[in-house]
């Protein structure tokens, strides 16, 4: 039987930065209230507090729910009050290279100057991120900005070139995060293992990247049963499937199998 249900956040519980819908925040504490989930995002602690924690009912069994921040390298659980387990911090000499590098790739590929909201880069601790718009751009701008991810792969390749020790990954419709070397979401699910004693097979992935360079991809690459979707429309489909398969009143065709 399956013991953990993992989501990503952006694009797959929610829109780009959005908060979630009713509907959505009744879903999952239906979920939460049968079995253990996570949400695992690019995104730092205080996106999970404005998308997900703000929006969750009150009685929501918090002690069932864990929240990895910037793809895994923050990990949080509720015991009393929300714990932080560990953080994988840049060192000031790390962040330094880092934004030195991203600075001349984001040069070196010559974006047009567009107009900004909020932010561009943003220091989060364990993460380097890169927002093309600003961290709080409309979702239609994202949206048509670099639907292809053409221009992320160009600053992608040279970042892989300056700085190869480190992780670079394409995150959501318009950003770029930097970690220490060796981290991505398949990182975070291990640490999820580590910590909570469930195995890989016992776990299911729900996202919507999850293909050959998406940022996603990396969870089903190291065996994890994972869900594609193609945005929170379809996630609330998948999550009343599940659901219903743990509440025991659809046991047929549902998205989680059995097998330990």
């Amino acid at each position: 039987m399956k013991k953990l249900i993992v989501f990503d956040l952006d694009g797959t519980l929610t829109e780009s930065k959005a908060s979630l819908d009713d509907e959505m925040a009744s879903l999952l504490q239906g979920l939460i209230s049968l079995v253990k989930v996570c949400i695992i995002s690019g995104g730092d602690w205080p996106q999970f507090e404005k998308q997900v924690l703000a929006r969750l009912p009150q009685g929501t069994r918090l002690s069932n729910l864990a929240l990895m921040p910037n793809c895994g390298t923050k990990f949080y659980i509720y015991k009393n009050g929300w714990k932080k387990i560990y953080s994988e911090d840049l060192t000031l000499q790390e962040k330094a290279k880092i934004l030195r590098s991203l600075d001349k790739a984001i040069a070196d590929v010559d974006l047009k100057k567009q107009k900004l909201w909020g932010v561009q880069i943003e220091d989060r601790g364990s993460q380097i991120t890169f927002s093309a718009l600003g961290q709080e751009a409309p979702l239609k701008e994202k949206k048509k900005w670099d639907d292809d991810m053409s221009k992320r792969r160009k600053i992608k390749s040279l970042l892989e070139k300056s700085i190869p020790e480190f992780s670079v990954r394409i995150g959501g419709s318009t950003s770029i995060d930097i970690t220490k070397p060796g981290i991505d979401k398949a990182y975070g699910i291990h640490k999820l293992h580590e910590n909570l004693g469930i195995t890989l097979r016992q776990m299911v992935f729900i996202g919507n990247a999850i293909f050959p360079g998406g940022n996603d991809y990396p969870v089903q690459q190291v065996g994890v049963l994972s869900i594609s979707v193609e945005g929170p429309s379809k996630t609330k489909q998948v999550v009343s499937a599940i659901i219903d398969f743990f509440s025991g009143t659809k046991q047929t065709n549902a998205p989680v199998d059995s097998n330990n």
